[in-house]
């Protein structure tokens, strides 16, 4: 089974994304800003991060930064989830590591296909 890790500081988004991709069949683990995904990746090792922009403490670009230095998450997918995908933040999370981009609001259906997309016959796709 893949895990996913699935960071925002709103818990109601936080519980949609975990309920949908739970449904899919994967593990979910859920963090509140960037330290504590930080803390749940160290614990944890996930298959799929996806983040938000904007959240207190650590930021998703701050948080991808940091996953990238730690050894297995160099080539794990990295999705910011972000109702302002602005130029400046696009180039600082490329820059840091960002595999793509879901903008919100999105439809759940259309995150659960982004996810499966990286997985083909029970394999995390090459990066």
């Amino acid at each position: 089974m893949f895990s996913i890790l699935t960071v925002d500081d709103s818990a109601s988004m936080r519980q949609l994304v975990a309920c949908s991709l739970t449904n899919a069949g994967y593990q979910v683990f859920e963090a509140a800003d960037g330290n504590e995904a930080l803390d749940c990746a160290c614990e944890n090792q996930v298959d799929f991060v996806l983040t938000d922009q904007n959240m207190p403490i650590l930021d998703g670009v701050g948080l991808t930064k940091a996953l990238r230095k730690l050894p297995g998450y160099q080539a794990t997918p990295i999705f910011m989830m972000t109702a302002e995908p602005s130029v400046a933040v696009r180039l600082s999370g490329n820059e840091a590591g960002v595999t793509g981009w879901i903008e919100k609001p999105f439809a759940l259906q259309q995150l659960v296909a982004v996810v499966d997309s990286f997985f083909v016959g029970g394999h995390r796709r090459a990066m």
